[in-house]
C-alpha cells in the first residue's frame, strides 16, 4: 500500500492545555465583553486567533538561542541575521525591528505623507492602520475573483492591473510613495500571488518610478503556492522562487512571527541604500540601533534559523496539508469556507452560515463567539469590525467578505485537534438558524479598534 502522509518532525515537548465546560466558556466571554482577544489563553482550548508568533520553534532554533550575542551594536547575531535575510530574499540592506507593525510604522514614516494614497491588494489591518494614521488612503485593487468564495482560482490574491492601472494615471507624481503587495493575501482568505502577477505589477509600477514594497509575512507559503499552481514553478526550489518573487520590489516588510517560526521579531528589507539610508532615522528613534532595532541578539539568531526552516519544501508541504485537511473537513460539511483553502488558515463565511444576523450587528464576531461557547476555540473576525470606520464619515465599512478566520499554528497541533475543531463547527451548524441577533458597540477605539472593543449582546 501506499504510505500515507506524515509530518517531517517529532514532537520533544508538550504543553498542556484544559478543556473547560460550556457553562464556564459562557461566563468568561461574557467578562471579556465578547471580545476574544480579551480571553486569557488559559480559558482557551484550541487557539487560532492568530497564526502570528505562536509557532512552535525547532530544536535547531533553541539552540540558536544559546549562541545569541547581546552587543548593542555590531553584534555577531546581527551580521547572521543580514546573511540569512540577503541569501533568502536578495535584499542586500535591512533594518530590524521588533515585529511586522514596527517594520510599517518604520518604513512609513519615511514614505507615507498626509493626502497620498497607497494601492494594494486588500490590506490587513495594520497596513490599513498605519495608512490611515497619517491621513493617506489606502486603495484596495485585488481581484474581483477573491470575493467569490466558491471559485477555485489559483491565485486569488493577485492585483487588478485594470485596477492599479487607474489609481496609477489618476495620481499625480509624487502621491503614490509605494505599491504593496502582500503574499499571501490575509484580508482575501490567505490567498496567494502569483509569479506572473508580481512581474506584471512591478513592470505597471516600475513605468511610473513608484517603489513595489512586498508585505512577506507569508512569503514562504506563497512561494509553495506557486511552486505547486504555477506552471513552470514545479521543478523549483521554494528558495529559488522567493529571491524571484522578491526580485521585483525594491523593499519589503517582514513579521517574522509567521513564515520565519519564531515568536517575536521583524524587519525591513531594502534594494536602495538611499531608501534604508532614510528609514534608518525611523528605526533609531522608534526600535533601537540599527543593528538590533528592538530584538535581543539570541532573537536574531532564532530568525535567522527559521527563515531556513520555514523555506524548507517538505515544512510546507505538512504546513499546508493540515490547514488543508481542516478546510475540507468543513467544506464537506457544508460549511462556507473560501476556496482554494489558504495557506494559513481556513476562512468562514459568517454572512452564508448565519443568514439571520444582520451585518450591522457584526455577524462575523458573533460567529466566532458562538465558535468559543460552543467549543472552547478562539478565532478571529476579518469583516466589519476589523474594516473599523471611514476616516472621513466615521461610519461602519462594511467589507467585501464577512469571515471567520481559523489561524493554524506552525508545528503546534495535531489532526486529532483539527478533527476536534470540525466537529465544534458540526453542532454550531446544527443549531445555526437559532442564531438571530449579534452585538452593538459599547466601546471602541479611534482606530484598529478590534483589537480593544467592549461590545454587548442584542437581545431576541
Amino acid at each position: 500500500m501506499e504510505l500515507p502522509f506524515a509530518e517531517p518532525y517529532k514532537i520533544k515537548m508538550i504543553e498542556p492545555i484544559r478543556r473547560s465546560s460550556r457553562q464556564e466558556r459562557e461566563r468568561w466571554i461574557q467578562d471579556a465583553r465578547y471580545n476574544l482577544f480579551n480571553l486569557r489563553s488559559d480559558q482557551v482550548y484550541i487557539d487560532l486567533l492568530t497564526d502570528s508568533g505562536t509557532s512552535a520553534m525547532s530544536a535547531a532554533q533553541w539552540g540558536a538561542i544559546m549562541l545569541g550575542d547581546e552587543s548593542y551594536a555590531g553584534a555577531s547575531s546581527y551580521f547572521k541575521l543580514k546573511e540569512a535575510i540577503s541569501e533568502i530574499t536578495g535584499f542586500p540592506f535591512f533594518l530590524p525591528t521588533h515585529q511586522g507593525r514596527a517594520a510599517e510604522n518604520v518604513l512609513f514614516s519615511a514614505l507615507v505623507k498626509e493626502g497620498d494614497r497607497v494601492p494594494g491588494n486588500a490590506h490587513f489591518d495594520t497596513t490599513k492602520g498605519h495608512i490611515e494614521f497619517r491621513k493617506a488612503i489606502a486603495v484596495d485593487c485585488t481581484i474581483d475573483e477573491a470575493w467569490d468564495i466558491g471559485l477555485n482560482h489559483p491565485f486569488k490574491g493577485n492585483v487588478d492591473l485594470a485596477k492599479l492601472k487607474k489609481v496609477l494615471d489618476e495620481r499625480p507624481a509624487g502621491k503614490i510613495p509605494m505599491v504593496i503587495i502582500t503574499v499571501t493575501c490575509n484580508t482575501a482568505g490567505g490567498q496567494p500571488v502569483s509569479m506572473e502577477n508580481l512581474k506584471a505589477v512591478h513592470a505597471l509600477a516600475s513605468s511610473k518610478g513608484i517603489p513595489v514594497i512586498i508585505d512577506g509575512a507569508r512569503f514562504a507559503e506563497n512561494a509553495y503556492f506557486i511552486k505547486t499552481r504555477e506552471k513552470g514553478y514545479e521543478h523549483k526550489t521554494i528558495r529559488e522562487i522567493a529571491l524571484e518573487m522578491f526580485s521585483y520590489a525594491e523593499g519589503m516588510t517582514m513579521s517574522s512571527k509567521k513564515d520565519a517560526l519564531v515568536n517575536i521579531g521583524g524587519f525591513i528589507g531594502f534594494r536602495s541604500e538611499e531608501m534604508f539610508r532614510k528609514a534608518t532615522t525611523f528605526n533609531i528613534m522608534f526600535e533601537g540601533f540599527i543593528t538590533y532595532g528592538g530584538m535581543a541578539g539570541r532573537d536574531m539568531n532564532a530568525l535567522a534559523q527559521g527563515l531556513f526552516e520555514g523555506t524548507e519544501f517538505d515544512y510546507l508541504e505538512s504546513r499546508i496539508r493540515q490547514v488543508e485537511y481542516l478546510g475540507n473537513r468543513l467544506k464537506s460539511m457544508n460549511i462556507p469556507v473560501q476556496y482554494p483553502i489558504g495557506g494559513h488558515a481556513v476562512f468562514i463565511d459568517a454572512i452564508k452560515l448565519l443568514p439571520h444576523v444582520p451585518r450591522k450587528e457584526y455577524v462575523a464576531q458573533t460567529l466566532a463567539v458562538e465558535l468559543f461557547i460552543e467549543g472552547g476555540i478562539r478565532g478571529a473576525e476579518i469583516g466589519t469590525l476589523m474594516a473599523d470606520r471611514d476616516p472621513v464619515t466615521r461610519e461602519d465599512r462594511f467589507p467585501n467578505l464577512e469571515l471567520l478566520r481559523l489561524a493554524i499554528p506552525r508545528r503546534v497541533y495535531t489532526q486529532n485537534h483539527m478533527d476536534y475543531v470540525a466537529a465544534a463547527f458540526e453542532n454550531l451548524y446544527a443549531r445555526r438558524n437559532t442564531i438571530k441577533r449579534g452585538y452593538r458597540i459599547a466601546w471602541e477605539a479611534p482606530i484598529m479598534r478590534h483589537f480593544t472593543l467592549s461590545l454587548e449582546k442584542l437581545q431576541p
